[in-house]
């Protein structure tokens, strides 16, 4: 039985590594780390810094994370890589959560398996659950920034235009091989992934400086080196849990539309790792045996946006008292949402 559970954890961790270090991972962290030496902090600081309009920041960060296809592991450097370029706290965990969990291609594979409605609720529910989440981090973490000040024609841009063309050519190699090849063998995805990839490198060679390019890639080695090896224990962890957790206790408690179903739905999905698109199915099939809409909404928004490698990410990277508000937050936001679409909405 023991060599079961931890063949059932390598297995979880074979897979893994095999379908999304190069096609997620990688990018991810280029992104990332292009994002920290590229960025102009004092710009980031004036439209997404802590002292920066709430309603609006949190609005932008919102918008901008519909377009990003990733899953919950894959979205941390990409939002941590803005945090550490200056954005406020609140900004930061609106993205780790919207990015994963209503982006535009799951909201479209969604509406294809369950239908209008259930993609309807999941962007409403993921829109109040972000701004709940921004408002609640900025509150409890209230992060002094670098002051500056500069008159409106000393302020400069964001960031440099051939740095935002190479920014935009890494964010290609990440959403591409999701958007344009949706089926099919995971070969397809690599293949795309490596033409932009290539289209990256060949970009960097002639328009960055040996110490630009140098800087870039010391900066995504150091959120690798902090990331990676937790998402690999984290992985194997799931692998673990999926093995051990009876079939039968998942159809028996989540049937109806009760809190309690909702509850488990949502720690079912804030424990599992679901890839991009692969919760709707997942959900589309515990509907099928019996589980309400309530409790299918909660796991829909709880499954991609959250997960064990997901915790243990955010513990390291943004620390442990953080992890421990937004985790537990996004677990009774995602109950409550659940209880309340399942019995007055649906």
């Amino acid at each position: 039985m023991i060599k079961e559970i931890f063949l059932a954890g390598l297995v979880a961790l074979k897979d893994y590594i095999a379908t999304h270090v190069l096609t997620c991972l990688v990018p991810a962290f280029l992104l990332a780390g292009a994002m920290v030496a590229f960025i102009n902090r004092e710009a980031i600081l004036e439209y997404l810094g802590e002292q920066a309009n709430k309603l609006k920041s949190f609005s932008l960060a919102s918008v901008a994370s519909f377009l990003v296809a990733v899953c919950s592991c894959t979205v941390i450097p990409v939002a941590s890589g803005l945090y550490y370029s200056g954005a406020g706290v609140g900004v930061a965990f609106i993205i780790l959560w919207v990015a994963p969990s209503a982006n535009i291609l799951a909201l479209t594979y969604t509406g294809s398996i369950l239908g209008g409605q259930m993609v309807l609720a999941r962007l409403v529910a993921s829109l109040l659950m972000a701004f709940v989440v921004g408002f609640a981090m900025s509150t409890f973490f209230r992060e002094k920034r670098e002051e500056f000040s500069q008159t409106r024609s000393e302020r400069k841009s964001i960031i440099e235009k051939k740095h935002l063309l190479l920014l935009g050519l890494i964010l290609l190699s990440l959403l591409l091989p999701n958007y344009l090849i949706r089926s099919g063998p995971y070969l397809h995805k690599v293949l795309v992934w490596f033409a932009a990839t290539l289209a990256v490198a060949v970009y960097a060679l002639k328009a960055l400086e040996k110490e630009q390019r140098e800087a870039w890639l010391r900066e995504s080695w150091w959120f690798v080196k902090i990331i990676f090896p937790l998402l690999l224990a984290g992985v194997f962890i799931v692998g673990i849990v999926g093995k051990i957790l009876p079939e039968d206790w998942i159809k028996n408690y989540l049937g109806g539309n009760s809190l309690r179903a909702s509850f488990f739905a949502t720690l079912i999905g804030a424990i599992s790792y679901f890839a991009t698109m692969t919760e709707a199915p997942f959900v589309h099939t515990l509907m099928k045996l019996g589980m309400g809409k309530g409790p299918a909404l909660a796991l829909l928004l709880t499954g991609p946006g959250l997960s064990l490698p997901n915790w243990l990410a955010i513990a390291r990277v943004f620390g442990i008292k953080k992890a421990l508000v937004y985790v537990p937050t996004i677990i009774i936001l995602g109950t409550i949402i659940g209880w309340l679409f399942g019995n007055f909405i649906f």
